[in-house]
């Protein structure tokens, strides 16, 4: 007996949906991975673009090419192999208002969830300098980081994905196109209230 095969054809709608669904699937897995890829439309209008696409697996090999020679050096590529992925986009403009409170704002949105902390805000209106670094998880569990940074002439956005250690993230600035971070740790003293510690 011959059996005939014909060949299925799935409506487009169904082949859309399924696309959908993976790629809702996906932004599930790592709530700590922003959408950035909007402001790529303002590289024709800057003078100085930084674009860093780092995935886990391309961590992983940069890590390798860095020397253990020194602690710091060691500690940030223990750091870097641990990440999920380093995506910073960075404009430099000749003049003011080449990006508007929109691309910021379709940025900022994204870190409105109840997951994401913001622990630092910086405001200049004399010098029009605006920064917020926002963590997503709990102090002893940080599983991303996002900075966004925004001057009359230049915008930096830098998320960060998976585990981070806050005592080792300033030695992840300067590198990857991550600018360099200050971080500071308050300790509570008896009466409850933060603070640093009188000697």
């Amino acid at each position: 007996m011959r059996v005939q095969t014909y060949p299925v054809r799935l409506p487009a709608a169904a082949v859309l949906l399924g696309l959908m669904l993976i790629a809702l699937r996906a932004r599930a897995q790592d709530p700590a991975r922003l959408h950035i890829n909007g402001l790529e439309k303002l590289a024709a209008k800057a003078s100085e673009v930084v674009d860093v696409n780092l995935d886990a697996s391309m961590l992983k090999l940069a890590s390798r090419f860095m020397g253990e020679d020194e602690k710091d050096d060691a500690e940030l590529k223990q750091m870097l192999q641990n990440l999920k992925g380093i995506y910073v986009k960075s404009f430099e403009f000749d003049k003011e208002g080449e990006y508007t409170e929109a691309d910021v704002e379709a940025i900022r949105s994204q870190l409105r969830s109840p997951a994401w902390t913001k622990v630092v805000s910086v405001r200049s209106k004399k010098e029009g300098e605006n920064a917020e670094v926002y963590l997503l998880g709990s102090e002893s569990n940080v599983q991303g980081l996002a900075i966004i940074a925004a001057d009359p002439k230049e915008l930096t956005v830098v998320n960060v994905v998976g585990p981070i250690d806050l005592n080792k993230l300033s030695e992840l600035g300067g590198h990857m196109g991550v600018p360099k971070l200050k971080v500071e740790k308050k300790t509570a003293n008896p009466e409850g209230k933060s603070g640093d510690k009188k000697p």
